[in-house]
């Protein structure tokens, strides 16, 4: 069994998470022990809020779900990055696809790739 450094950030690991067939990223989120093993035990992608100060399982909410189909780390074990089945075609809590989706142009104005998936106020009841 793999043992991550969660001490170098407090406890925490950066997660990557991209799409398992296009290799797409999907958005960057962060892990901690408990989250860290509730993935493990779940199949389920399972981030830590560092501004709710709670575990979240992706898609509990909004229905767009991360199903876990492969797992790497890096070489110093914090980096953790999840190959998952994106479950609603959403990532980003914005219902864009991938969090990624503002491009910095070369003129240094910012595009806008793709449109939103679903409303977040309607997901997410706000």
């Amino acid at each position: 069994m793999v043992s991550l450094d969660f001490k170098k950030m407090g406890g925490l690991v950066p997660a990557i998470v991209q799409d398992n067939m296009t290799g797409e990223v999907l958005m960057l989120a962060f892990m901690n022990e408990a989250a860290w093993e509730k993935t493990l035990k779940t199949g389920k992608a399972t981030f830590y809020s560092r501004t709710r100060d709670t575990l979240w399982t992706k898609g509990s909410t909004s229905g767009n779900e991360q199903i876990v189909k492969e797992i790497r780390f890096d070489c110093d074990d914090d980096t953790v990055l999840l190959k998952v089945e994106q479950i609603g075609g959403a990532a980003c809590h914005t219902g864009h696809r991938s969090c990624f989706y503002n491009r910095l142009e070369k003129d240094g104005t910012v595009t806008v790739v793709g449109q939103p998936l679903f409303d977040p106020k309607e997901a997410y009841k706000k």
